[in-house]
This record gives structure tokens, sequence and C-alpha cells, in this order.
């Protein structure tokens, strides 16, 4: 590491950030006794933070997001220069790096034709929402305004992706929401709400068609689901799910909004998670992993079919997508994707996904065999998931200070991992990874060994 700071920097530096800096998912309390947390340097996946101390980061900078991994000084360049050339305007023009972008984007998601630029996942989500309601207002009447979403997934921190939270601890207090919102159930097997289905996917899909029917078809514009739900408990779709929800759409004309902000981008071994599943979207949006955090962007892609209701009467002059994103035109963006983009292909990111992804399943049905409180474990490539209980016969969900406690005792034994969070009152209880896709043997087995010591120490 190198230290770029003296002692009397740091303190300086620490005691700033104690008196002005308002993080983000924390309770301030604890940082009037206790210093908050400065991370200062990484490379590949090891961080180092004000003090000197080293991690291994399991969850790709908190939230799902650096991919490739710190210090991918090609990223930076490419950045760098953009910035010199032009650094911004407006997306009402385009720019080189956002037309080659596109076109590489577009080229590993058959059916897709049209990518909207916007700066994170809540906006580009919220896109989608608006296309909706504008395709509502100036197709069907009116008609077919609702927007169903998915008990436990999650689309962001706007009012609008709010209103189709599956999470009620995130969207607690911020109310009221808009209207039109209209929350479906969950598909997670190990805590099965239809014990006596002969087919559990099937059965999950079907409880969306009787929404669909409760509500009433022509009243429905849009399904948005994450492929795999991560912040809700990191739930791999059932066998038979997605071919049925897929039926369902097209069986009431619905539009599949398919929420890639943390699978897309190589995290599942596919460059996205719906092409796990045969899934035919009519809308794509992805964020966190597309510059790996390198730039703030997001974009959110469409079919030519979508497109064109857009451009059906040129002589109106609200016949088009009135919208705009203002650092959707940040140029440092596309070229840091562009980038981002040929080091999973160079490095062979997608195959190295699935092989790590293997080890780190493995790994974590090990413990499972060796811990009891490890009540079921999920994933897909490297996007996994370890649900703590009590008990196992049960599954009555772990107390969640003590998930809290396991995630604690990694980061001071140099690991740091995620849990569900504040999401689901009384079932925040599954450990979360998402390592980078660079991952190697050695790092997966390092994240165990620190696992096992955590639960060993918390439960014993």
């Amino acid at each position: 590491m190198n230290h770029m700071h003296d002692g009397n920097d740091n303190r300086h530096i620490i005691e700033a950030d104690r008196n002005h800096v308002w993080h983000h998912l924390s309770q301030h309390k604890q940082y009037e006794t206790v210093d908050p947390p400065i991370m200062v340097e990484g490379k590949g996946l090891r961080l180092w933070d004000i003090r000197g101390r080293e991690y291994l980061d399991a969850v790709s900078g908190g939230v799902w997001t650096v991919n490739v991994g710190y210090g991918r000084v090609s990223i930076a360049d490419a950045v760098r220069d953009q910035l010199v050339r032009l650094n911004y305007f407006a997306g009402s023009a385009g720019s080189v790096g956002a037309a080659l972008f596109s076109e590489r984007l577009v080229e590993k998601m058959p059916g897709m034709s049209r990518v909207y630029y916007a700066n994170s996942g809540s906006e580009a989500n919220e896109k989608v929402f608006k296309m909706v309601r504008q395709i509502s207002a100036r197709h069907h009447g009116g008609r077919k305004w609702k927007i169903l979403f998915r008990e436990r997934d999650y689309h962001g921190t706007t009012l609008g992706t709010l209103a189709a939270c599956g999470q009620p601890q995130r969207s607690a207090d911020y109310g009221p929401f808009p209207p039109g919102f209209v929350e479906v159930p969950h598909c997670l097997e190990y805590r099965n709400q239809y014990p006596d289905a002969p087919d559990y996917g099937v059965a999950a899909a079907n409880a969306i068609e009787a929404v669909i029917l409760r509500e009433g078809p022509d009243t429905i514009g849009a399904l948005c689901l994450e492929p795999i739900t991560a912040g809700g408990g990191v739930i791999t779709p059932p066998v038979g799910y997605w071919p049925r929800v897929q039926e369902i759409c097209k069986k009431y004309n619905i539009l599949l909004h398919i929420d890639e902000v943390v699978c897309g981008i190589g995290r599942t071994g596919r460059w996205f998670g719906y092409q796990n599943y045969d899934i035919r979207p009519d809308f794509v949006t992805v964020a966190k992993g597309v510059a790996s955090g390198y730039a703030a962007i997001s974009c959110m892609i469409t079919t030519e079919a979508v497109f064109d209701l857009f451009k059906d009467n040129p002589d109106d002059p609200l016949n088009y997508f009135r919208d705009i994103s203002t650092f959707g035109g940040c140029l440092s963006g596309p070229v840091a994707a562009l980038e981002n983009m040929r080091i999973i292909e160079d490095e062979g990111l997608l195959e190295n996904t699935l092989v790590m992804g293997e080890r780190f399943m493995a790994g974590l049905h090990e413990l499972m065999a060796k811990h009891p409180v490890i009540g079921d474990v999920r994933g897909k490539g490297l996007f996994c998931g370890a649900e703590l209980v009590k008990d196992r016969i049960t599954k009555e969900p772990m107390d969640e200070k003590l998930v809290q406690a396991v995630v604690k005792q990694c980061m001071a034994d140099g690991v740091i991992i995620g849990m569900t969070n504040r999401s689901l009152p009384g079932m925040n209880n599954t450990l979360c990874f998402s390592p980078a896709l660079s991952i190697n043997a050695d790092e997966v087995k390092q994240i165990m060994d620190t696992l096992d010591r955590a639960l060993t120490t918390v439960f014993g």
C-alpha cells in the first residue's frame, strides 16, 4: 500500500469525515465514540483503509459494483483521456463512446436494440416506469398503467422506485408513494408459500397471474422483476418459474422489465442474469458493474418495438420520451464501460466467474455441513448467499444482531462480506457474497476460512 497521509493528516481527515460526511446506510450515533471507516486504496480484490489495515473485499465495493476489481489503470486512462477531450454534453446529442458502447452492449443482448443513458440504477428503473406510463397514456387510452413488482425485490431509492419496493424496511417512513404499483409474491422455494403445489416454480409464477386477474389485465402495463433477487436474500428462481412468467406476460400483453442492476455484466457467469433463463424482456436496466464503479453510468435497454411507440406521430409535440438525465451526458461513463467490457472479454472473466462460482458454492455447502446455523445456500456464478437460521427444521430466522456479528467478525479478520440489511422485518438473516469476477482460488479459500472462524466465534 502507498501511505497517502502521515498520522496528523489521517487524524484531520477522520475528524473532517466525522464532522461533515453523512454516510450511506449508517446510524451515525456510533461515530461519536468510534472512528468512521475511510478507505483509501484498492488493488484487485484488496482494500486498505486510512490506518493501513488490509481487507479482502467479498462484496465488490460494498454494493456489488466493482466487477473487474480495483486498480484498473486502463479504465482510469480511458476516463482521463475522454475528460480531457470532452467531459460532457447533454444526452440530446450523441458521443463517440456512447455510440460504440451501445453497439457493443446490444450485440450481447439479442432482441434488444436501443440504449438510454442515465447515472444510477434507480434512475434507469424510473425511466422504464415513466415509459410504461407514457405508453399507457398515448397508446392504451390511460389503461395498462399499473406496474407489478415482487416481494423481496428492490429497484432503487427514488420515490417512484420505492413505490415498487418489495422490502418494507427500505421504503418505511418515505410514503405516501405514487399509486399504481402492485406487489406480487416472492419465489423463494426455501420458504415455500405453496407446500401442496406439485411444481413450486409454476405455482409461484401463477401467483403473479392471480394478482393480474384481481387487478384486471387491462390495467397492468408492466411487470418489473430481478432475474435473481439480490438484497432480498439472493433468491435464485425455482425451476419452471421463468417460462411460466414469460407465458403470462405474453398472454396479457404485459411488458416485461428485467432489473439487471446487480446481476448484469457478468455477475452470474453470463453477460446478463436473465440469459440464464431464456427470458425475452422488453426492458433491461443495468448499472453497478457496467463500468465497475470507475464512472457513474446506468443504461436502460429496450426493443425496437418499444422505441417505435415514441415516434409514431412526429407532428404531435408530446409524441416522444420527454426526459433527460443530466449526468447521463457524462462522457466518461461509456468509455469506462467499453474498457470494462474489454477486460471481461480479454481476461476470460465470464469463464472465471463460472469456475470460481462453483468453488465458492462448494465452499458454502461445506460450511453448511459443519455449521447448523446455515439453513440454506443459494446463488449463481459469483452471486451467492447463505441464510442463517436458529433451527433447520423450523427455519426460524437467526436474530439480525447475530448475523451482524458474523459480518463484523469477518471484517475484524480482514474480509468484507455483506448481509440483507434493513430490508425485511425479522428476515435480515442472509449473508451475501459478490466478489470481483477476477477472484482466484486462494482468495475463495481465504473468504471461506474467515467465514468458518466467524461462525465458530459467534455460534460456537
